[in-house]
């Protein structure tokens, strides 16, 4: 993991690395961040499966996350903005501006040349920062639907 040149927009004391946070904190910022919490295995299928991601941390403990943002996708054109939190104390400083800023100049600089889709769902606290990156409702002409769905181990 690296850090990114683009950590200069975060507040001093900050760096923004390349990756994604180890489990024990993907787990800690979903849970404390306002996220549904998650299980161990839930967070390292999740963080296999990720095309992209990056973390915040403070420059003093540069493995430990306290904001993180990942894109899942197919790397053709469809993206899923996923898992934007970030820690309490560490909210309101544009630390997910600059994560939301990454993870889009990934998907513009590594997505073969065409139209993307980019989709994510907006909790209401994040829909002024996704709406200043672009995203827009898209109802009437198009509508998101969703499902949860229990699950057993194994994929049964």
């Amino acid at each position: 993991m690296a850090s990114l040149s683009s950590s200069s927009s975060l507040p001093a004391g900050y760096i923004l690395q390349e990756g994604y946070p180890s489990t024990e904190d993907y787990l800690h910022l979903r849970s404390t961040s306002g996220l549904t919490p998650k299980n161990t295995e839930q967070a390292t299928a999740a963080i296999a499966g990720s095309w992209y991601g990056v973390y915040v941390a403070e420059a003093a403990s540069p493995t430990k996350a306290v904001a993180m943002g990942r894109v899942i996708g197919d790397g053709g054109w469809y993206f899923l903005v996923a898992d934007m939190a970030t820690l309490p104390e560490h909210q309101r400083k544009g630390i997910g501006n600059v994560i939301m800023t990454r993870l889009i100049a990934r998907i513009k600089s590594h997505a073969p040349k065409g139209t993307a889709w980019v989709v994510l769902g907006a909790n209401v606290p994040g829909r002024k920062l996704y709406g200043r990156h672009g995203f827009r409702d898209t109802m009437p002409s198009e509508m998101g639907m969703g499902m949860r769905l229990e699950t057993g181990a194994g994929g049964e």
